[in-house]
């Protein structure tokens, strides 16, 4: 057996026969699991304090053991780790250098009573933990810079669209808003799932427990989890908590999708609403008057790529028996994939929200007197009149000024309105004002300057909390 490959496996002790060369480029996942270095690193260092306290190591093999994870972080990090034929992962690798520098006898001790089920599980949750910590503080930084701009711009009015239609006067900064609230609920909903996948799987060894009594909650609490996870067959199989992190990343593109064709539609020659910086533009190859908002394209682009990560790793999941088998391996590529596509489209969209410039011209020009029916309904509201007759006879105003060709319901005369209905007074005409109609909307969340200052504080309040 001592000439045997498979001895220098984590798993290889009674296999006898080679492996496939195929199956081993099947197998593999160090070329995409590395970037855990840090965690599998922390995860042996305080998981060999454990085992010091539960009397299987002595203090000398645990300083040992500890100087030379420090010298593989070391390798890793200034990129000098040297990967060698069995290194099928991060685990291994680590394993196996640790043992290169310390001795084997003393490093063969590291994984007493652990299993890679466990390890990798830990691995994962560290990981996570800390990419949705820097999620969290780049989101935030989104929402600052679309929060600064709605403060800025406040004056700036445009039409809102229902249908892509457009239905009634808003504030630029309301259309702000709204994107400024989803994406505070996204960030909202990362700090739970953040606090619902940190409890520590380790010390539950390949499904059973531990065998020695080891501490669990004193190693959760070194790796800076809130808890342990109380059940051993689940703490190895549960990765419930990487669908929700697909799950949000879904969620998040979705919301960054629908907020770059807004901007697209709007930067369009048709609506000349926003101008996107050229650091997020591109040309064409063949029509030199192009600019091509391709930075919006992508981000509305990469949103199938994320949603495909989440339906394909739960096509992987949903069918898997208790507890760990190798289908879990897939949970990594995608949702490294995720992360680091959402990241990077995090940064992008506040780049361009950030760099645009709106045509405060255009959006206004946009606006046109059919858009203050409802105000004319609401006119008559304020006189006793019910609303379903109001709109009724607003409608009729509508009518007649097609009717007569006239280029908007501000053109009938007050004569013609009294025609129309007797309620109708001299003081109609206050009605035909759009900075009146949206500062007539001051209920909470409206678009009144007033109703949106306090979303803005509201907004920011949220995210410091």
């Amino acid at each position: 057996m001592s000439g045997n490959k498979s001895e220098l496996k984590l798993w290889g002790g009674r296999f006898t026969g080679e492996t496939d060369p195929l199956m081993n480029l099947y197998n593999a996942s160090l070329p995409y699991d590395q970037k855990m270095y840090n965690a599998d690193l922390d995860n042996s260092k305080y998981y060999t304090e454990g085992l010091l306290k539960a009397g299987l190591l002595t203090q000398e093999e645990l300083d040992e053991i500890h100087r030379g994870l420090e010298i593989i972080r070391g390798e890793w990090a200034s990129n000098s780790f040297v990967e060698k034929d069995g290194d099928e992962d991060i685990h291994t690798a680590n394993e196996r250098r640790l043992g290169e520098i310390i001795g084997r006898h003393i490093a063969g001790k590291v994984h007493t009573g652990r299993s890679r089920n466990d390890q990798v599980a830990t691995d994962m949750r560290i990981y996570c933990r800390e990419a949705l910590d820097n999620m969290a503080k780049i989101l935030k930084d989104l929402v600052g810079a679309i929060l600064q701009r709605a403060e800025q711009e406040i004056d700036a009015l445009m039409p809102g669209y229902t249908h892509l239609q457009r239905a009634q006067p808003i504030r630029w900064s309301h259309w702000l808003n709204l994107y400024a609230t989803y994406f505070t609920e996204d960030f909202k909903r990362l700090k739970q799932i953040r606090e619902r996948l940190n409890v520590s799987p380790l010390g539950c060894g390949a499904l059973a427990g531990h065998p020695y009594g080891i501490d669990r909650e004193h190693i959760a609490e070194r790796l800076g989890f809130d808890g342990v996870i109380g059940n051993s067959l689940q703490a190895v199989s549960d990765r419930d908590f990487v669908v929700e992190i697909l799950f949000w990343c879904s969620l998040f593109m979705n919301h960054i999708s629908r907020f770059s064709e807004d901007l697209i539609i709007y930067s369009t020659a048709e609506f000349n609403f926003v101008k996107l910086s050229d650091a997020y533009s591109t040309g064409s190859s063949l029509m030199p008057q192009k600019k091509n908002p391709d930075s919006l394209e992508l981000l509305r682009g990469k949103s199938g790529r994320v949603f495909g990560s989440l339906s394909g790793f739960m096509m992987s999941l949903k069918s898997i028996p208790s507890t760990y088998n190798k289908d879990m391996q897939e949970d990594k590529e995608p949702l490294f994939d995720a992360l680091l596509t959402v990241e990077h489209s995090i940064l992008i969209a506040t780049g361009v929200i950030s760099t645009l410039t709106i045509n405060k011209e255009s959006m206004y020009k946009a606006l046109t007197m059919d858009m203050l029916a409802t105000d004319l309904a609401d006119y008559l509201v304020r006189k006793g009149v019910p609303f379903r007759e109001t709109h009724h006879i607003s409608g009729e105003a509508v009518r007649k000024a097609e009717e007569l060709n006239l280029s908007g319901i501000d053109k009938i005369s007050v004569e013609q309105y009294k025609e129309i209905d007797s309620r109708f007074g001299d003081d109609v005409v206050d009605v035909f004002d759009f900075e009146v109609s949206v500062e007539r909307r001051t209920a909470t969340g409206g678009t009144a300057k007033s109703a949106v200052l306090k979303q803005i504080q509201k907004l920011r309040a949220e995210l410091s909390s």
